[in-house]
């Protein structure tokens, strides 16, 4: 995950709290004249980077969502969506999507091949 300090100087996002490992904001996407903004949460904490991000009505779209990877997360690093087991669900909000970076370790890929 890029700096805080480097995460601040992005003119997209509003950071309205900080705490210990992480902060709350709201990101502007301009549209056709019109201005989204979506709310974000991200953090540092328990050994993974973390970005969770929605709309009050409606999930972001993929480019929205690469906007959002952007502003957080370094060109070189690899960050996943997770669809976990179905037992394991957790929905708190039905338009939230996260991006999560496991800390000191590289996240498996498969061959760029098959990604791309």
């Amino acid at each position: 995950m890029k700096s805080i300090e480097i995460i601040k100087l992005n003119n997209k996002i509003d950071i309205r709290q900080m705490g210990v490992d992480g902060g709350q904001g709201y990101i502007n996407f301009d549209r056709i004249d019109r201005h989204f903004n979506s709310t974000v949460v991200f953090s540092w904490g328990g050994g993974w980077d973390h970005v969770s991000v929605s709309y009050p009505d409606r999930c972001l779209t993929w480019e929205e969502m690469c906007k959002v990877k952007d502003i957080f997360f370094r060109d070189d690093e690899c960050v996943i969506q997770i669809h976990p087991p179905k037992g394991e669900y957790v929905n708190v909000h039905p338009y939230c999507l996260h991006l999560w970076k496991i800390q000191n370790a590289e996240i498996l890929m498969p061959p760029k091949w098959m990604v791309g």
